[in-house]
């Protein structure tokens, strides 16, 4: 160790960013990650500052020779973005964004978040489909696939990037696009990070905003079976530009919410309006008119404001465990099982999502990117255990997998989200890519036969 010590003094010379080690200040902040029950400690943190930087990283680490993670918002579940005694490759700093508004263009550094990106775009009244949560890294969701509230008029984020700067294994810098390198322009909009370390995405940018019409209707587990029946009526005749989602989820302590509900155990139906009031107000009140809420909260809000309203409950320093799988649709065997298992749920911050993927998810071409799992109409499901305490968590983690064991039955097959995969759960990659799996093992092969980037839903290369 003393010798790669004393080259990181020759790496910190070479790069217009820093390298933090273990024995300088702030080496404890520099480890952390979003999920605190990860406990790492690399044996650099080098933040790049440019694309040079991060070519120089991957070469330093690669004579170390060291373990390189990759790490841009942190916010992966599964702790991949840092490893013990290896590198960790950050891009945080590499967050600008611009947009031409004219072309409908925005370039992005792999370090941005959703809320950087959402903030540059919505000046504009532009957006590109993204996630939910803002604090989470621009480059990690786009990579595997990318899904949220604009996924049903819009698609992936993966399917609106147009071009990608790449760095690949051996320390070459690449432009992945339709016209250049296509083979990599496939893998990595769905093939995660396995391909490379994307430092600029360029993406595609749709009218939305900068106000949006949120509806919320919130039911007691009494009425839980009957409101996912409902969500089932409602789903297949959703309008184009309405949105919908299901969160089983403890009530928050927000003034909307009253008093007596504080913390109550339910599922919350949530339609989100981006074409006007007429057609989102259609929604809601037919759900309503279905089934009255214990309470509601409808109201126009910023498009900005919805992406980060999750922001709070999933912030910085919860320990955290999660499970994705994919439904058709709310069977009434998955109804039941849903409704026992989320009356389980002890940790007032854990919550089960269930996303409405039709519409643009499904008229996009299944071939025309490495998204794993298919297009046709569904139900991603994610399955997450939180909580503030450490000592709380092996209890949400077995509550997050009971509840997966139970559910799978219903499932789509054994596949999952790739964004959501946990360490444990590396037996479903093949799953995950079905057909797909073959031809990102050969370009694997290509772009790194070494499997050098392999702190991911992991993608070995052929041999």
């Amino acid at each position: 160790m003393t010798h790669v010590v004393s080259r990181f003094d020759d790496l910190r010379t070479s790069l217009s960013g820093t390298v933090v080690t273990p024995e300088d200040p702030g080496y404890d902040d520099a480890r952390r990650v979003w999920n605190a029950d990860i406990d790492r400690r690399p044996a650099a943190v080098v933040y790049c500052a440019t694309t040079e930087d991060v070519a120089r990283a991957v070469s330093f680490a690669r004579d170390a020779p060291l373990e390189i993670s990759v790490r841009g918002g942190a916010h992966s579940a599964s702790g991949m973005s840092v490893g013990d005694a290896g590198i960790v490759i950050d891009l945080s700093r590499m967050n600008d964004v611009e947009v031409d508004p004219e072309a409908r263009r925005a370039t992005a550094g792999g370090g941005a978040l959703l809320r950087d990106l959402d903030a540059a775009t919505q000046i504009h009244a532009l957006a590109v489909p993204s996630g939910e949560i803002g604090h989470t890294g621009l480059a990690g969701i786009t990579l595997g696939g990318g899904m949220g509230w604009l996924t049903r008029q819009h698609g992936l984020t993966s399917d609106n990037l147009v071009s990608a700067r790449v760095v690949l294994a051996d320390g070459r810098v690449v432009r992945a696009a339709a016209d250049e390198n296509p083979d990599l322009f496939w893998a990595i909009r769905g093939g995660g990070g396995n391909f490379g370390i994307v430092t600029e995405f360029e993406f595609a940018l749709h009218e939305v905003g900068p106000q949006i019409e949120l509806g919320m209707l919130f039911y007691g587990m009494d009425q839980a079976a009957d409101a996912l029946r409902v969500a089932r009526e409602v789903i297949p005749v959703l309008p184009p530009d309405v949105s919908f989602q299901v969160v089983a989820m403890p009530a928050p302590p927000e003034p909307f919410v009253p008093t007596e509900h504080h913390f109550r155990l339910g599922i919350a139906l949530v339609a989100v309006g981006f074409g006007g009031e007429e057609s989102h107000r259609g929604v809601v009140d037919r759900v309503r008119k279905a089934l009255t809420p214990l309470f509601e909260m409808v109201t126009p809000m910023p498009f900005t404001a919805l992406q980060q309203m999750f922001d709070e409950p999933y912030g910085w320093g919860v320990h955290a465990y999660e499970k994705s799988l994919y439904l058709e649709r709310f069977t009434d065997g998955a109804i039941d099982v849903i409704v026992e298992q989320v009356a389980g749920m002890v940790s007032p911050t854990s919550v089960v999502h269930f996303y409405v993927l039709s519409g643009a998810f499904c008229t996009a071409d299944d071939a025309g990117t490495a998204f794993g799992g298919g297009r046709s109409p569904r139900l991603c499901v994610f399955i997450i255990g939180m909580t503030p305490q450490a000592e709380a968590l092996p209890v949400e983690r077995a509550w997050v997998r009971g509840f997966y064991d139970a559910l799978a039955p219903h499932a789509m097959g054994t596949g999952a989200y790739v964004n959501e995969l946990m360490t444990d759960d590396v037996h479903r990659v093949p799953a995950t890519y079905g057909a797909k799996l073959v031809p990102l093992q050969r370009i694997k092969a290509v772009y790194d036969p070494e499997n050098v980037f392999h702190r991911n839903a992991n993608i070995l290369p052929a041999t």
